[in-house]
């Protein structure tokens, strides 16, 4: 599979069997000074990613943040878009989300032929992404302005099916969400099935308030794993969930 950088280093994960922690920003959530200290914290712990956008995106800062972000640390910035308009020239790639999990044609390509001169005259590396929104016993900001169903959380079946057929259709990446707030996150069944039946990167987020799910995630067969919410509300947080996402490079 041919790709950018920040892909490839994707691919090699899952080749190597490696784990990676990505740092989620919501731009709506923090001010400059904030982004400043999770800039040092991402540092300190090594974090190896940072996704950042929204859902709605109501402030107007986002290229003050990714800048703001990069002036303290070298650590990759993808953008992570809730619309097309979400795109910022100073971020390194851009997850071109293809919502493969609902059934509405604007977020599965209606969206993306709107978006797609803006999106390639951005110079960003675009990795396509088969984005999956998982029931995570609460609605989300997705579900409701997608018009979509999550997939069940205990049909492991459908997500299955789902991420192959994303891979399928030639997908980079696979993106496994629960949401923000998720009171269930991700159960390491489903996880464990998804890994196993496809071979592109899995991303899985949403729910992730402990070091010890996202340890039992990355066993269960996530590449890498996307934390928001729960650090928005501790950012110590980050350390810990490094620690124990990192700690599985010796032992896989």
């Amino acid at each position: 599979m041919k790709g950018g950088k920040i892909l490839q280093n994707f691919i090699e994960l899952r080749l190597q069997q490696r784990k990676a922690f990505a740092v989620l920003i919501d731009p709506d959530k923090v001010d400059i000074k904030q982004v400043h200290k999770i800039a040092l914290l991402c540092n300190d712990a090594k974090v190896d990613y940072v996704f950042i956008g929204g859902s709605l995106m109501l402030s107007q800062h986002l290229d003050e943040c990714i800048c703001a972000f990069k002036a303290t640390s070298n650590i990759p910035v993808i953008l992570f878009p809730g619309s097309p308009s979400q795109v910022s020239k100073f971020a390194d790639a851009l997850f071109y989300l293809s919502l493969i999990s609902g059934r509405n044609p604007e977020l599965l390509i209606g969206a993306h032929v709107v978006s797609a001169p803006m999106v390639k005259a951005s110079g960003l590396e675009i990795i396509s992404t088969g984005y999956m929104v998982i029931d995570g016993g609460a609605a989300t900001t997705v579900s409701y302005m997608s018009h979509s169903a999550p997939i069940p959380h205990d049909k492991n079946d459908i997500a299955v099916c789902t991420a192959m057929a994303g891979e399928m259709q030639g997908k980079h990446v696979l993106y496994m969400d629960a949401g923000s707030g998720a009171r269930m996150p991700i159960s390491e069944s489903m996880i464990q099935k998804v890994a196993t039946h496809t071979a592109i990167p899995l991303i899985v987020g949403g729910g992730i308030t402990e070091p010890e799910k996202a340890y039992l995630n990355c066993k269960a067969g996530a590449d890498i794993i996307v934390v928001g919410n729960a650090i928005e509300k501790d950012a110590s947080l980050i350390i810990e969930i490094a620690s124990a996402i990192h700690s599985l490079q010796v032992t896989v």
